[in-house]
């Protein structure tokens, strides 16, 4: 029987779920202008996982929205964006780190929580360490690259309530930090909440 789960994910927070072969995930931002860092593995064997590169090449572009096939490390689908309100989402910006705050923030953030925190956190549920951390999609994070290749973090293209869609190529592992980076405009210097949504298939 098709079930829908949905959760909403506190501002800061991680969050992980099993999205099965043919069901969707919506993530709605709830606020406006929250960045959702985000990495998807197959389920059943982890060493397949998210590769930007294949990524990129294959749909000749560094941005993503509707149509975008999310490619495994092994060429292979695993998500597509199937639905996209906002037009526009980030794939070199990274996750944010005790040691990138520092560099860029002063070493006064280092006590500050960062994107790969929720990550090693929530991984380490299914087994997962730093080594198996991959360069990582930033749903709603607005990095324009500019034509002498310089880029930035500028405020969001987002509004409340706008919603990103992807249905599962196959039974997937989705990770997500809910972005708690403040020292740049990426979340408006002020989190919020976001809503997990999965409809489609069962996901007891």
């Amino acid at each position: 029987m098709t079930t829908t789960h949905s959760e909403t994910v506190p501002a800061r927070a991680a969050w992980s779920s099993v999205v099965p072969a043919g069901a969707t995930l919506t993530l709605t931002d709830l606020h406006g202008n929250q960045a959702v860092d985000f990495l998807v593995y197959d389920a059943k064997d982890t060493s397949v996982r998210y590769s930007a590169p294949d990524t990129l090449h294959a749909q000749g572009g560094i941005f993503l929205t509707t149509g975008s096939v999310l490619l495994s490390n092994e060429h292979t689908p695993l998500m597509t964006v199937v639905a996209d309100e906002v037009g526009r989402h980030d794939t070199i910006g990274g996750a944010c780190s005790k040691e990138s705050n520092t560099l860029r923030y002063g070493h006064h953030t280092w006590s500050q929580h960062a994107c790969v925190d929720n990550f090693l956190a929530e991984g380490a549920r299914y087994g997962l360490g730093k080594r198996d951390l991959v360069s990582n999609i930033n749903w709603y994070m607005n990095v324009p690259v500019e034509k002498d290749g310089t880029l930035g973090i500028v405020d969001g293209l987002s509004a409340p309530g706008r919603t990103l869609t992807l249905r599962a190529a196959r039974d997937v592992l989705v990770l997500v930090s809910n972005c708690p980076q403040i020292n740049n405009p990426c979340n408006g210097f002020e989190p919020t909440a976001v809503r997990m949504t999965i409809t489609g298939a069962d996901t007891a």
